[in-house]
């Protein structure tokens, strides 16, 4: 597995379905690899959860940290004898074809439309429109997590995908040490999770926020690198309900899932959201960024808002939901059993293990079923 920050899962929702993935594949009687940037993972033993783990360097730079690595990843696999070399982001696609060069089989998790982050200046996003249209050519099959984008690729570049859900089963957890240290009560917050860049919004929530009439608090889960100046604008918030964790993962993040009143995305660009799929699982009252593809996600199982309007929309759906406690204790049900028929681990599991012996059997996949 090639093209995320590596193991143990310590940043995004790749990162955590290297590690889902990976480690179920082992417990099946796989050999598992994963590589992972030096710089970002601290892990010192050779192999995590049966995945052998192959750290190298990269420049650390927000445009070169990714290809840099992924190249080089790709470069040592070439000596490996793999079967199957799995990448994520669709940003990574120039290099999938080097594996082909020893007749490895290549498959490349493209997510969402990166080229829509305003963290990418105009270059940036030719490269990345470019790197969408090479998937179909590099790669032996592409992957996609949402319908959405698999129409997309579909429409735009005839490309071919298969659709993998996302996966979300995780232990909920009694309050405890976390809710401690930030001064929070079960049931008395609204939880944010993802990464604070521009295009995930937090600023809609904050906005909101600072706008109700509530005594709950907000509390914001995450970080970024290379987005200093939007951090610092969220931060200079004068709001004391308003609570910044910093990244959380583990059994950090699970406390804070558990026992949050509900569970807001505001991200208006991506594929599936793993944070949100998690939230499902956990079984929160959510409200979503009307994207497609978050409400393709979420189906009648929440509420939503109009980004374009941003914090005065979501500041209604808030109120509403907030005042209504039989309303979030209906939402809450319906997420768990969305998250439980649609998004679980094994599910995943089971597809990426058909696919990757489709693949070697020579046929490129394509699934286009209606979900159910």
């Amino acid at each position: 597995m090639m093209g995320t920050r590596g193991v143990p899962a310590a940043y995004s929702g790749f990162e955590t379905c290297v590690e889902q993935l990976g480690a179920r594949l082992v417990a099946r009687g796989h050999r598992v690899t994963v590589y992972a940037r030096s710089h970002h993972v601290t892990y010192d033993r050779p192999t995590y959860r049966g995945m052998r783990l192959i750290k190298l360097p990269t420049v650390p730079n927000k445009y070169l940290d990714t290809i840099v690595h992924t190249t080089l990843s790709s470069l040592h696999g070439l000596t490996q004898g793999y079967d199957v070399v799995l990448y994520f982001i669709a940003g990574n696609s120039p290099v999938v074809w080097i594996p082909r060069l020893m007749g490895q089989k290549t498959i490349l998790n493209v997510d969402g439309l990166d080229w829509k982050r305003d963290k990418w200046p105009g270059p940036a996003r030719r490269y990345i429109r470019l790197a969408e249209r090479l998937a179909g050519v590099f790669a032996n099959a592409v992957v996609t997590d949402s319908r959405t984008i698999q129409r997309y690729y579909c429409e735009v570049y005839r490309t071919p995908s298969t659709f993998i859900a996302y996966g979300a089963e995780l232990p909920r957890r009694e309050p405890g040490e976390i809710l401690r240290r930030f001064g929070l009560e079960p049931r008395r917050y609204v939880l944010f999770v993802g990464r604070l860049v521009p295009e995930n919004c937090a600023h809609h929530l904050i906005e909101a926020w600072e706008g109700l009439e509530t005594d709950m608090k907000c509390v914001i889960v995450g970080d970024a690198p290379y987005a200093e100046d939007y951090k610092a604008a969220l931060r200079r918030t004068q709001d004391p309900r308003i609570v910044f964790t910093g990244y959380l993962f583990g059994e950090g993040y699970w406390e804070l899932a558990s026992n949050a009143y509900a569970f807001v995305l505001t991200s208006g660009v991506g594929g599936t959201h793993p944070a949100l799929v998690e939230a499902m699982a956990f079984g929160n009252a959510i409200i979503v960024h009307a994207t497609p593809e978050n409400l393709e996600t979420l189906g009648d199982a929440g509420l939503s808002y109009d980004g374009r309007l941003g914090g005065q929309a979501l500041r209604g759906e808030l109120a509403r939901l907030l005042a209504d406690p039989a309303l979030a204790e209906e939402l809450r049900r319906k997420a768990a059993a969305r998250a439980a028929r649609h998004y679980t681990w094994d599910a995943v599991t089971d597809a990426y293990e058909q696919l990757f012996y489709d693949v070697l059997a020579g046929r490129r996949v394509a699934s286009f079923e209606t979900e159910a």
